[in-house]
């Protein structure tokens, strides 16, 4: 199988990027961000994108970015919390160990603080949120091949859950 070793999907402020970041360590080998990806190409924050084109043109970017990072990058990739809207991108995940990290409602109201900058929780923080995980918590397990809960534990404890997931052990 080309590609990453292994994909990281789930909401906003999951911590994707900090336990990706922990995984690629501990699996000696890259780490990559495909809203990284997408700042660096376009030059200027997401909710910039957001406000100054609309969804619909960030979710292009998005697809295209995902697309590109699933068929160059060998190591942890880290995919934001929209990316598995795309049809287009939850069959190219089919061909790769996804791990969806989740949590609930409560544990996003602690991690962000609802203050961050998301451009889909710019009214009423908690209903959006809650609104959004209805309408993409199935799509989340429709790409996962292991689902581990980030509710209460620690960035390492997620990793090593996650590791435990997928019977990874450290390289």
């Amino acid at each position: 199988m080309s590609g990453p070793r292994l994909v990281l999907v789930g909401p906003m402020g999951v911590g994707k990027s900090t336990v990706g970041r922990l995984l690629a360590e501990r699996l000696d080998t890259g780490f990559r961000d495909t809203d990284d990806d997408i700042v660096a190409a376009e030059g200027r924050a997401i909710s910039e994108i957001f406000v100054d084109e609309g969804e619909e043109h960030f979710r292009a970017l998005e697809k295209a970015a995902v697309a590109t990072a699933l068929a160059e990058h060998e190591g942890v990739l880290a995919l934001g919390g929209g990316a598995i809207l795309d049809a287009d991108t939850r069959a190219l995940l089919v061909r790769h160990r996804v791990v969806y990290l989740s949590m609930d409602v409560d544990e996003a109201v602690r991690r962000t603080g609802l203050n961050v900058a998301r451009p889909l929780l710019a009214v009423n923080p908690r209903k959006q949120w809650r609104e959004l995980m209805e309408a993409r918590r199935h799509l989340y397990e429709e790409v996962a091949t292991a689902v581990v809960t980030t509710d209460g534990r620690t960035p390492d404890e997620v990793t090593r859950a996650a590791l435990d997931a997928l019977e990874l052990k450290k390289a």
